[in-house]
């Protein structure tokens, strides 16, 4: 089983920064990516950066330039850097792992961590 834990969520003004984390363990053989999912009330679930084992990364067009993930993170250990946060990222961020499908360019979360809050306010 993958156990996920999330951090780093809090309140913060438009154009500051916050940097969510996510801690996996258990076992993680059948995982080759994780990812970062948002979701605020009404609005449709959205996979907003993707990690894989190759150390590749992928963004959704509403964060790229603004969002990264660092490549040189620890083991069994991702970060999400959020910079010029704006009020419509306001939302709660999962931390999933998951398989990626390479031809077809699909994420498929299977775990998922238990959600962290992030509020940017105007």
């Amino acid at each position: 089983q993958v156990q996920l834990v999330e951090s780093g969520g809090g309140l913060v003004q438009a154009g500051g920064s916050l940097t969510l984390s996510c801690s996996a363990s258990g076992t993680m053989s059948s995982i080759d990516a994780m990812g970062w999912y948002r979701q605020a009330p009404g609005k449709q679930r959205e996979l907003v950066a993707t990690i894989s084992s190759r150390g590749t990364t992928d963004y959704a067009d509403s964060v790229k330039g603004r969002f990264t993930i660092p490549g040189d993170g620890p083991k069994n250990t991702v970060y999400l850097q959020m910079n010029n946060l704006k009020p419509e990222d306001t939302a709660v961020y999962y931390c999933t792992a998951g398989k990626i499908y390479y031809g077809a360019r699909i994420y498929d979360p299977l775990h998922w961590g238990q959600g962290t809050q992030v509020t940017v306010s105007s």
